[in-house]
């Protein structure tokens, strides 16, 4: 049976799911007990648990996660709750110094199983210093673990499986997701990292979008469909570990191949992606790899500027038709 929730719900659903399955589990972070985060997320998890497994502190990051560090390597499974995204600058020495390389600094003696959840993306109207996309960041450090949810059903999935691994993993969610709907099964399920889903079939191009950028990419096939041009449209779900077998699979099938995600084109995943295709898959391309990310410049507070920083339906729908055409694209 399924049911459709929000995100935020499906958030909330496999965090108590997995405290009530192991009292080592607790969460920690600023104004997640009563005030349940500013975007109500965890909402009625303090009344259940109580304030020893759901911890407000004070409005100090490196101090939470240094903690979260240290309980995870005594036994416990902490789940970090970071505000915004944007303060993952804050906390990158416990995060990328600490917990991603304490297994291999101590022979495999150590494990570190903490999730630090935390947001992305732009056009909420928050500025520069809360608006970013910073998966890129983490992605690069080997001993993290990094999912992006796409929809409610994605966000239960990936977050239980996450609570339950021994690796430190960094979980973001889209702030403008929150409350959108999707089918969530009512039984309990974990959705395996590594393993991108097949949104949509296609035969034409491979359209490979993450969070809320497949919902993008969804919207410019259909889009397209109605002009005779076949898209398809696979969410990695987890870009550490990355799905490569199904995205190669797919781009020799469809010889063309864009590829979508919020963070900053420069650097990002985009480009990550996009080589490993041209590595793999280079004598089945008709056309260059297309890479669309968010505009390198930092996120204006003025919503008519805003909006034009992030991918959009018409954008991808857009530079699908002229790579189908074989037409060239304008340089970065």
């Amino acid at each position: 049976m399924t049911r459709q929730i929000t995100l935020s719900k499906a958030v909330n659903e496999a965090l108590a799911e997995e405290m009530r399955r192991d009292p080592t589990v607790f969460i920690i972070g600023e104004d997640v007990a009563e005030a349940g985060t500013p975007f109500k997320v965890l909402a009625g998890l303090v009344e259940e648990f109580g304030t020893d497994r759901v911890i407000d502190t004070p409005i100090s990051e490196p101090g939470f996660v240094g903690m979260a560090v240290g309980a995870a390597m005594t036994g416990a499974r902490p789940v970090v709750d970071l505000m915004f995204g944007d303060f993952l600058y804050l906390v990158m020495d416990q995060l990328c110094n600490q917990a991603a390389k304490t297994h291999y600094m101590s022979g495999g003696k150590l494990t570190v199983p903490m999730v630090l959840r935390t947001n992305l993306g732009a056009t909420r109207r928050s500025a520069a210093q809360h608006s970013q996309s910073l998966h890129a960041l983490v992605a690069h450090i080997p001993g993290l673990k990094v999912a992006l949810p796409s929809s409610a059903y994605e966000a239960k999935g990936l977050m239980k499986t996450a609570i339950r691994d021994d690796n430190p993993v960094v979980i973001f969610e889209d702030k403008l997701m929150y409350q959108d709907k999707a089918e969530v099964p009512e039984e309990e399920y974990l959705i395996p990292f590594g393993e991108a889903c097949i949104k949509r079939e296609g035969r034409d191009i491979t359209l490979i979008a993450t969070s809320s950028m497949v919902q993008v990419a969804l919207a410019a096939a259909e889009t397209l469909a109605a002009e005779g041009i076949s898209a398809e449209v696979i969410d990695p779900r987890t870009i550490v570990p990355l799905d490569e077998a199904t995205l190669i699979s797919s781009v020799r099938k469809t010889s063309r191949a864009i590829v979508i995600d919020e963070g900053h084109r420069n650097y990002g995943i985009t480009g990550e992606i996009a080589s490993r295709l041209t590595e793999k898959a280079f004598y089945h391309l008709d056309a260059p790899v297309l890479r669309m990310g968010a505009m390198d410049v930092p996120v204006p507070f003025s919503p008519a500027l805003e909006d034009l920083t992030v991918p959009t339906p018409g954008t991808v729908a857009e530079a699908a038709r002229r790579l189908c055409r074989g037409e060239a694209m304008d340089a970065a």
